[in-house]
């Protein structure tokens, strides 16, 4: 379950809950010494000594502790099987048993049964003289250290110091350090050689909420068990049965607000559990929860968001202000309306969660009715905006102007459709304007519409385009924004080519750039050496310029790309060559002349456009020249 009291107050005697008889007897004043364990009734603390439920109810075994099934299981398997780690740390969050579960481990590995002849057990008897001297802090071999107070190098010297002696009179010496990340550097560096092989009699158990703050040396050589958050409806339960345990009559409705309140802590709950029995005498109701809490009616959170959503946004402030009058926090409100949205959403997306258990009937219904209403972009944004909202709202002079600020935002946000039905709509508008018949009415002046901006296929570039003009002249045809793209890489090298300013570009792509994948408008490839060092920003700046679309131009360092084009033209060229040095005339010439060599292979008329290495005479001449290595070419 929980770590139901604070680290200060570790150092006083601890109170076994009130489950055998003889307990109540042990009850001692907070300024006295303990009592004994044998005095009279007549010698108890009196009735105005009240002890807290957070302590009353501390759990002392570990079927008393909720929500840490895996934990358990895999204790109760290591002491079964001997599989004992020497050193265990345990985090989460504040008051979720981390001090408690240590104790009981610590009971656990030193209980010896009700006849002195136990071993060590999962079940703890709770009667031996060790579980009552671990119970009321008071046992020799069971030390706990404060690392919040005790931080330094020092500290841990002295324990080091204890750890070579054997345990006085229990099974094992057990050190217990609490808030164990705020020990030091010098501390934690001094404790690692011992954490790592420390006597068969010792033990450690660390507890944490700053798990990330403890050095990984550290954590290497323990045992981690992360405990949870326990969940809202444990909570309410264990709730209800302290509650009939204090004979305090709560509406079940008031439990769970008690325990969403928690927020998964035990310990914070038991706290405000003890406060609404103390507000309302014994009787709680849940109203009397929401005004200690703070918190705004469920029902009016469902009205306000309900109105907001429709745009009803006078109706709204006013719900707001009456809520605000009551003593509803804005922050609290706008959390209640974040939460609101987020259960919308899933009931949009699965309307089996408003059939949970855990949501009231107005709920269910006023949710799925909200629901059906609301499109899920709608519900989208508002969760974004009131997730700003609340924060501007912590953080404003006047909380109750920055909530009603926001509502006003998103009562207007939630009037404007999606941007998807607003890109549909302008786009059937452009479409219909592009064919429509030629209108008639206004006169010739220039107090009509003016020239409105129209996406041209393919992205990236827009065009204005006038009006039909209203005399019913002919509109003319609009002009296209850029040529086609080109389709393969080859193409772009050849639109390269063709302009005298870009010839260098060219010739770079040519020469360096290994293809790693070419989309019309993206290339992706990896440079050669001696390629430029800026020559994707060049290739996309000049790509832009004569296309007209936008290109997108990346290096890749991992993928090894095809071969250069000019790779391609060589091996194409030498494979024409081995082709031509197998026609039987060429293989005769060659044979008669032994000093000759192909050096061009000229292709038949009608086939030089096609297969043609782009050259305007179709001699590849010229290209197996230069790749012999005349770059200035």
């Amino acid at each position: 379950m929980t770590d139901q009291i604070d680290s200060t107050e570790t150092s006083a005697p601890e109170t076994p809950e009130a489950e055998a008889p003889e307990l109540n007897m042990e009850q001692e004043p907070a300024a006295a010494a303990p009592a004994s364990v044998t005095a009279p009734k007549t010698e108890e603390a009196p009735k105005s000594e009240y002890q807290v439920l957070a302590r009353k109810y501390r759990p002392k075994t570990f079927d008393e502790l909720i929500g840490h099934g895996p934990m358990v299981k895999t204790l109760s398997n290591a002491l079964e099987s001997g599989r004992l780690a020497h050193a265990f740390v345990l985090t989460g969050v504040r008051g979720i048993g981390k001090t408690t579960t240590a104790r009981i481990i610590a009971r656990a590995l030193n209980c010896i049964g009700p006849d002195g002849k136990g071993n060590a057990t999962i079940e703890p008897c709770g009667v031996c003289e060790h579980c009552r001297a671990i119970a009321e802090d008071r046992h020799v071999d069971v030390l706990e250290m404060d690392a919040a107070s005790r931080t330094g190098v020092d500290d841990i010297r002295e324990l080091i110091e204890g750890v070579r002696y054997r345990p006085t009179s229990a099974r094992y010496k057990i050190y217990i350090i609490d808030e164990v990340h705020m020990l030091s550097k010098s501390a934690f560096n001094a404790l690692l050689k011992t954490l790592e092989e420390p006597p068969e009699h010792v033990k450690f158990i660390f507890a944490t909420t700053e798990i990330r703050k403890i050095p990984i040396t550290v954590l290497s050589r323990c045992q981690r068990f992360d405990l949870r958050r326990v969940q809202t409806d444990e909570l309410a339960a264990h709730y209800k049965r302290i509650a009939d345990l204090e004979h305090a009559d709560i509406e079940d409705e008031a439990l769970a607000l008690i325990a969403r309140a928690a927020d998964g802590s035990v310990r914070d709950g038991m706290s405000l559990l003890d406060q609404a029995i103390s507000h309302g005498a014994g009787k709680v109701t849940t109203q009397q929860v929401r005004d200690m809490l703070g918190l705004s009616d469920r029902s009016r959170i469902f009205d306000l968001f309900d109105q907001t959503m429709k745009g009803e946004i006078n109706e709204a402030l006013e719900l707001l202000g009456a809520q605000y009058a009551l003593g509803g926090d804005p922050a609290v409100m706008l959390q209640d309306m974040l939460d609101l949205t987020h259960w919308l959403t899933r009931v949009k997306l699965s309307p089996e969660a408003a059939n949970d258990p855990g949501v009231s009937q107005i709920e269910r219904d006023r949710g799925k009715e909200i629901a059906a209403k609301l499109a899920m972009p709608q519900l989208t944004r508002a969760w974004q905006m009131l997730l700003k909202g609340l924060e501007e709202t912590r953080i404003a002079p006047s909380p109750i102007q920055a909530a009603e600020m926001i509502l006003i935002r998103l009562a207007y946000a939630a009037e404007m459709p999606p941007p998807g039905d607003l890109i549909k709509k302008l786009r059937n508008d452009l479409n219909k304007s592009g064919h429509a018949p030629q209108g008639g009415g206004g006169g010739n002046g220039g107090g009509g519409p003016g020239p409105r901006m129209q996406v041209v296929n393919g992205g990236g570039a827009a065009v204005a385009h006038a009006r039909p003009d209203p005399l019913g002249e002919p509109e003319q045809a609009p002009q296209q924004a850029y040529a086609k793209l080109p389709e393969t890489f080859a193409e772009v090298a050849e639109l390269l080519s063709k302009e005298r300013e870009t010839t260098a570009l060219a010739i770079q792509l040519k020469n360096y750039m290994h293809l790693v994948k070419y989309e019309p408008g993206r290339i992706e490839f990896r440079p050669a050496r001696g390629a430029r060092a800026d020559l994707s920003s060049q290739l996309i700046k000049t790509l832009n310029n004569l296309t007209g679309h936008r290109w997108l131009v990346s290096v890749s360092e991992r993928e090894e790309g095809a071969p250069t084009l000019k790779e391609q033209e060589l091996e194409d060229l030498e494979q024409r060559k081995a082709d031509a040095s197998l026609d039987p005339l060429v293989k005769a010439i060659l044979d008669g002349l032994p000093k000759a060599k192909i050096v061009a292979v000229h292709l038949p008329p009608g086939q030089e456009e096609t297969e043609g290495e782009g050259d305007e005479s179709g001699s590849v001449y010229d290209d197996a020249f230069y790749l012999e290595g005349d770059d200035e070419l």
